[in-house]
């Protein structure tokens, strides 16, 4: 799964951008009241340990 999907799947669940650092985007979920980190990485592709954790964090199942 790219980035770019990963944001669109979480745009989709209600999750937002709260600002943005150097190399990470800052995200809110109110599912689970948390704020995590997001990688700005457009084109490639998600690590999977880095893409369980973003889903963990954020509440959202697939």
């Amino acid at each position: 799964m790219k980035y770019s999907e990963l944001k669109r799947i979480l745009i989709q669940n209600e999750c937002y951008l709260m600002k943005e650092g150097g190399n990470h985007e800052i995200w809110y979920s109110p599912i689970t009241d948390n704020i995590f980190p997001f990688g700005r990485h457009k084109g490639e592709d998600v690590p999977k340990g880095t893409l369980n954790k973003i889903l963990k964090e954020s509440g959202i199942k697939l």
